[in-house]
């Protein structure tokens, strides 16, 4: 069901603009600091729960991003002998033997002169992590910082701001419709509004639970 959705749904680049804070100010702001070029702190790891918006943020920081689930091995940085590049790697707890040492030893050629930055996340913090010695205590050299998940509350609230401010009409019962149907990490619930909107824009009807039906429905027939 999410993945048939999610192909009916327009592309959301990732962006710190279209990223829900939730609780996670503090996170955040760290974040934009240590993405200044003023900053001379070369890694910085977040982690929490599926769903916090850990790839997102990665994805949003325009480094070099690498999904360690995708490719455990890190074949890419394994490649790159760049020291000055910006490298984002997600779930790092899912790197194999070769990734490990791609990791350990990119992270080794960061300057500290700010030039060479790492972006690491996995689901918990570093000295908790599956890996090597070495390495889990090399990620946790670096600022730490905990992303928690949006509360059902937070994410109503944010579909009800983004509805506002995209003009869009929603009965009150169809927040709960969505929630109960679609998938509820904010990315998708985000980008399933948008899609919302552009349907009701083209079929000139207003948003009512048959017309979110009838979307939800096209994706099951993709």
């Amino acid at each position: 069901m999410r993945q048939l959705i999610l192909d009916l749904l327009p592309d959301a680049r990732p962006s710190f603009e279209n990223f829900v804070a939730g609780s996670n100010g503090e996170a955040l702001t760290g974040l934009a600091a240590w993405l200044a070029e003023s900053n001379r702190e070369p890694l910085l790891f977040l982690w929490g729960d599926a769903g916090a918006g850990k790839s997102h943020l990665l994805r949003a920081s325009q480094a070099a991003y690498s999904d360690a689930r995708l490719d455990p091995d890190l074949s890419e940085i394994a490649a790159d002998s760049t020291d000055g590049a910006w490298h984002a790697v997600d779930n790092v707890e899912a790197l194999g033997e070769q990734g490990q040492i791609a990791l350990f030893n990119l992270i080794n050629r960061l300057p500290s002169g700010g030039t060479g930055r790492l972006l690491a996340a996995a689901g918990v913090p570093p000295l908790q992590l599956d890996l090597r010695e070495d390495l889990r205590t090399r990620l946790g050299s670096g600022l730490i910082y905990r992303l928690q998940a949006l509360s059902d509350h937070e994410k109503l609230a944010a579909l009800a701001e983004q509805a506002q401010a995209r003009g869009l009409i929603l009965p009150p019962e169809a927040f709960n419709y969505l929630f109960s149907r679609a998938p509820r990490d904010m990315r998708s619930l985000a980008a399933l509004l948008i899609t919302i909107d552009r349907y009701s824009i083209e079929h000139q009807r207003p948003v009512t639970l048959p017309l979110l039906r009838e979307i939800l429905q096209t994706s099951l027939n993709i």
